[in-house]
């Protein structure tokens, strides 16, 4: 049996914030949604396929010291996209963990930008290659623990 991850769903506090962040950073499509009411959600994907499901059913903030989700990762295609995504980002004034693109750890080639969303869930968004050369945030772990 072989698996793969088919979407994820996270809770947010303020559907619509949530939706427009998603939105802006990631070009995701709305593919259904009900904004109205007790049960408030959002279906974004790219290409009619599901990627992120946002359910307004929660308060406060992102617990990281609670067991659940460490981070969400999304890949791009090369280091030219996590560069364009920085950007929208930075326009956004989102809290980074690092500043700018850092490899995934000491000598590794793949490597992102770290960062939260407005309920402060861990993101990444990272290329399999083209962070050579950049130092490494915390030399001997990988910097996708957010240390």
């Amino acid at each position: 049996m072989t698996f793969k991850t088919g979407h994820v769903a996270l809770n947010v506090t303020d559907l619509a914030r949530s939706t427009a962040f998603y939105r802006t950073v990631f070009s995701f499509d709305v593919l259904g949604e009900r904004t109205d009411g007790e049960q408030r959600f959002a279906l974004l994907g790219q290409d009619g396929a599901l990627v992120l499901a946002l359910w307004q059913q929660s308060a406060g903030t992102f617990a990281t010291d609670r067991p659940g989700l460490h981070h969400l990762s999304f890949e791009v295609a090369d280091i030219e996209a996590v560069r364009r995504a920085e950007a929208v980002l930075r326009e956004l004034d989102v809290t980074f963990a690092y500043d700018g693109i850092v490899p995934h750890g000491e000598g590794a080639s793949s490597g992102g930008v770290f960062f939260t969303d407005p309920d402060g869930v861990r993101l990444e968004i990272y290329a399999p290659s083209g962070a050579e050369g950049a130092p490494a945030p915390t030399p001997g772990a990988p910097t996708c623990g957010f240390f």
